[in-house]
């Protein structure tokens, strides 16, 4: 059903194959089994005559809510079931000191967040396209990362840009195949799905750029990534898009509040922030 929605506001270049399919029913089955088992408390469906035809799920990890999925099926949208479903997940999260929405370019989502109060909007661009590695630096210090021995670099990262450990949710996000997580030790992390960060945390815009560099290398030849939710904090980003002959481009903005890290060196997950 997310897919559904969501399908037409970002328009696939071509059909996805069979195994693209079913790789994609996997993955998100297992991303909301995970939150259903993390976060009862922030998963609504809205249902119409024994059909799903709307959702939204809500994460809470340490101090800091995020907004993880939210979706209405085209047939049943301007019927005020978004609003009722996105007042629940907000709910969830009104008691924690910090927020974190990632808005699609969808102009009703957006004019919801905008007026959620205690939210300020954070402009961002996406890059995209088949990266040209002729630019990249001939030596990179990242490395193939392990949950377990490379937890305390993934918690220190994650709370220093956005306040709250990405750590309980990893292993599902890595789950699956062409998904590697790489490392710098001490300095960051990322979670790489097919050549593009689907998560970069960094102390140092050096370790950021690596770590980029790193997850497009991963990419296999002629394949397209897309690095999503780049603010102007985030200029490094660009500046490695851009060599890599990435095209530039407006995204969704984020809407923040409260007690979160700078958000810098910092590209999030749009499952889990």
């Amino acid at each position: 059903m997310a897919h559904a929605a969501l399908e037409a506001l970002y328009p696939e270049p071509q059909p996805p194959t069979p195994a693209e399919v079913s790789e994609r029913v996997v993955a998100g089955t297992a991303r909301v089994a995970h939150l259903q088992r993390t976060d009862p408390g922030g998963c609504w469906v809205a249902e119409a005559g024994g059909q799903i035809v709307g959702t939204a799920l809500g994460l809470i990890r340490e101090g800091v809510w995020g907004f993880s999925l939210f979706g209405v099926l085209p047939a049943f949208q301007g019927e005020g079931i978004g609003r009722r479903l996105y007042a629940a997940a907000v709910a969830y999260g009104e008691g924690e000191p910090g927020g974190i929405i990632l808005s699609s370019v969808h102009p009703a989502a957006i004019r919801a967040y905008a007026r959620t109060p205690g939210y300020r909007l954070v402009p961002a661009v996406s890059l995209a396209g088949a990266p040209d590695m002729a630019c990249a630096p001939a030596t990179l210090r990242c490395r193939p990362g392990d949950l377990a021995t490379d937890a305390p670099t993934i918690e220190a990262t994650s709370r220093h840009v956005r306040g709250a450990s990405h750590l309980p949710d990893l292993p599902t996000m890595l789950d699956g195949p062409q998904r590697t997580l790489l490392v710098i030790d001490g300095e960051g992390f990322a979670c790489v799905r097919h050549g593009t960060p689907a998560l970069l945390a960094a102390r140092t815009e050096a370790a950021a750029e690596d770590l980029l560099w790193g997850a497009l290398r991963c990419c296999p030849p002629g394949r397209e990534v897309t690095v999503d939710f780049v603010t102007a904090e985030n200029g490094w980003a660009v500046r490695v898009g851009l060599q890599a002959q990435l095209t530039i481009a407006p995204d969704g903005p984020m809407f923040v509040r409260g007690e979160i890290g700078p958000l810098a060196p910092y590209l999030p997950s749009g499952a889990y922030l």
